[in-house]
């Protein structure tokens, strides 16, 4: 059971990394998503630059040790993906993805209330 439990805390950890990293891209596409991206993004830069100890890797280290297993930092991201040597060369690279993705966000916002105000010159008056 704790193992069972071990890997759903790890695939949530797994999709919070994955929508860390996207989820300024999907808010191109539905503009609200944003927000939620942003609370992820203010998170994470508290785990980094503060030191918040992130609920997931501590939970998953837990119950990881009762099942006698390791978890998915130790075992897939610091060993696998990267050496722990590369972290902050990583964590610099995520911050360069998610700076693409708001500035390609803010640069669709600005484009849709243009072409807005093109179709509706009204809007403009109505807008000052």
């Amino acid at each position: 059971m704790e193992r069972l439990l071990a890997d759903v805390v790890m695939a949530t950890h797994f999709g919070y990394l994955a929508y860390l990293v996207v989820g300024g891209f999907l808010a191109w596409r539905w503009r609200r998503a944003i927000y939620p991206h942003l609370a992820a993004v203010a998170w994470a830069l508290g785990i980094v630059l503060v030191g918040f100890p992130c609920p997931l890797t501590s939970i998953e280290r837990r119950v990881r040790d009762e099942a006698g297993d390791f978890g998915f930092i130790d075992r897939y991201l610091e060993e696998v993906v990267y050496p722990e040597e590369f972290t902050t060369v990583l964590r610099l690279a995520v911050a360069a993805v998610v700076t693409v993705a708001y500035l390609g966000w803010f640069q669709r916002r600005g484009s849709r209330t243009e072409s807005a105000d093109r179709v509706n010159p009204h809007a403009v008056l109505r807008s000052k």
